[in-house]
């Protein structure tokens, strides 16, 4: 049965006090409900924002304070280190570190991501976990399916659910999902009190995407292991990356102005931003991240399109360059 959309802002008290919802910047039980899952999926309690980067920057102001540093892995989302560029005014720092390797000693904060985006790197989890500060896990590209950061050791999971979670390119929402009770009641504080909620119906396309997350995931991972290998073998890519599973990869061909021939080129393939939805899309990385990243790179998320249709694309396209 489909969880009703509870769209009401206030909800009377009960006796004279507040019941368990009572204004909806605060919960509602269409977002309760979404937590409860997303919870149950990934081992923790969960908590939605607004955005992922919603989530992402709730995290570093509820849990730390000017002056203290986040180490953050080299090669991930670069909008997390913008975001915390941002947050330099507030006296957050931040170094960056090899995630395959140990955090640096005497931060405060330890931010990893599984897999990073766009170079597919994994996380040496067991170096991190060891590590005395928190550790954050951006899981957004493995979803609760292939990696849960709690039971890796994990303090909190981060996910932009506006990827693979909710996955249909039409609800923008965040979730934090955290090991300890303090942490999560930490963040449920912080959003009442500064209101990155997102609206009950965005809540409920999470719940409307959870239930086919596992056969959606399964066969953006088949179809993606199949582009990667035919990639590698392809004349014009130099490098392919793609970490065994999921719909995202990464490749390399010569340039900048070869980057873009690709990604204008293709017609059953979108060239936009974003990833983990149920249509395919591509796009040079080095329009947003600059020197970050090969000026030849392209980011491809493989969506639910026939594999074979797919690859006549993106080798079209190849093949023009």
């Amino acid at each position: 049965m489909s969880t009703p959309i509870d769209r009401s802002t206030t909800w009377p008290y009960v006796d004279g006090e507040p019941g368990e919802f009572d204004y909806s910047r605060y919960s509602s039980p269409t977002l309760a409900e979404a937590e409860r899952q997303l919870g149950e999926l990934d081992g923790g309690d969960a908590l939605l924002f607004a955005s992922g980067m919603a989530a992402a920057t709730s995290i570093v102001l509820a849990l730390l304070s000017p002056g203290q540093t986040v180490a953050l892995a080299k090669g991930g989302y670069y909008g997390t280190g913008v975001m915390l560029d941002e947050l330099s005014r507030w006296g957050v720092r931040t170094v960056e570190f090899d995630q395959a390797g140990p955090p640096p000693p005497g931060v405060d904060l330890v931010w990893l991501e599984a897999p990073s985006n766009p170079y597919l790197t994994m996380p040496d989890f067991e170096a991190a976990t060891v590590h005395p500060a928190r550790v954050v896990c951006d899981s957004t590209a493995a979803t609760p399916l292939h990696v849960r950061p709690l039971e890796l050791g994990c303090d909190i999971a981060l996910h932009s659910a506006t990827k693979y979670l909710a996955g249909h390119d039409d609800a923008l929402l965040g979730a934090v999902v955290c090991a300890s009770d303090a942490d999560a009641a930490r963040l449920l504080e912080f959003r009442k009190r500064t209101g990155p909620v997102p609206a009950a119906d965005t809540a409920w396309l999470l719940l409307r995407g959870l239930p086919t997350l596992e056969v959606r995931f399964a066969r953006q991972t088949e179809t993606a292991s199949a582009i990667a290998a035919r990639l590698r073998e392809h004349s014009a890519v130099q490098t392919v990356r793609y970490p065994g599973f999921g719909g995202l990869l990464s490749f390399d061909v010569a340039g900048a102005d070869a980057a873009r021939r690709v990604e204008t080129s293709t017609r059953l393939i979108a060239n936009k931003t974003s990833l983990g939805g149920v249509t395919s899309r591509i796009e040079a990385r080095a329009r947003w991240e600059g020197e970050r990243v090969p000026p030849g790179l392209l980011r491809l998320s493989v969506g639910l399109e026939h594999p074979d249709a797919l690859w006549a694309d993106l080798d079209g396209a190849l093949r023009g360059i």
